[in-house]
């Protein structure tokens, strides 16, 4: 793949664990996924329920997870649009960025703005994407990827790759496949996952200069502070 997932879960759970933004982006995704399936009940509502276990990886703290769902309950008819915004970055490097609003013409000025003052140009709907793939990632630990590749066989799952690297295995799936392949490894015995979600891999990889780096790394994080950005996926295969 490419990616270093144990580095990148590392630096995740170091970089966000102390965050309020963490934790308000994800009181957002929960209130949409109670709002949209309906349900505050996480039996009742699968997608809540894939979206709590995503929090608790990210340790989110219980009562943002909680006041997440009174607010569901309650009677705020409060509306959030998913958006997708792409565009490049130095020497070939390429973003894709995801939002969650209730604002969109706000959003839309604010993810110009950021690529604009950080060494990027915002581009086109596909310009970049179509250099991605859309796929089930779960990242948990150990290190024996050909057992877990034979369980997943075994379960049927249509895997894209296992790979076990600096004591933990990283699995691929087919993006239809990953809540069954969630499933068939927790009856395999595997109880704590350090990453379970549905993310965009790039197709290829660039390497940039420790010049074309910083502005880069500058344009990820402008990105990723925004209140109203989820998700931000990139082909840099030196950025840590």
């Amino acid at each position: 793949m490419g990616r270093k997932w144990a580095n990148i879960v590392a630096k995740k759970t170091k970089n966000d664990g102390a965050t309020s933004a963490k934790n308000a982006k994800f009181g957002v995704e929960l209130y949409v996924a109670a709002k949209r399936g309906g349900s505050t009940d996480p039996e009742a509502n699968s997608q809540l329920k894939f979206t709590i276990e995503k929090a608790k990886q990210a340790q989110v703290p219980r009562h943002v997870i909680e006041n997440a769902l009174k607010k569901a309950e309650g009677k705020s008819d409060e509306t959030f649009v998913e958006g997708r915004y792409e565009g490049f970055g130095p020497n070939g490097s390429m973003i894709v960025c995801e939002t969650l609003t209730p604002n969109v013409n706000r959003t839309i000025a604010d993810i110009r703005t950021i690529f604009h003052k950080n060494g990027g140009n915002i581009g086109a709907a596909g310009s970049v994407s179509y250099m991605f793939d859309n796929t089930g990632v779960i990242v948990f630990k150990g290190d024996d990827s050909d057992h877990i590749f034979e369980v997943l066989l075994d379960g049927e799952i249509d895997v894209r790759d296992v790979v076990s690297e600096e004591g933990y295995i990283t699995v691929t799936t087919e993006p239809a496949e990953l809540h069954k392949a969630i499933s068939v490894l927790k009856a395999d015995g595997i109880s704590e996952f350090e990453e379970t979600d549905l993310e965009l891999i790039a197709q290829s990889e660039v390497s940039l200069s420790d010049e074309d780096l910083a502005v880069f790394e500058g344009l990820i994080d402008a990105l990723e502070d925004n209140e109203d950005v989820q998700k931000v996926y990139h082909n840099v295969e030196n950025m840590e």
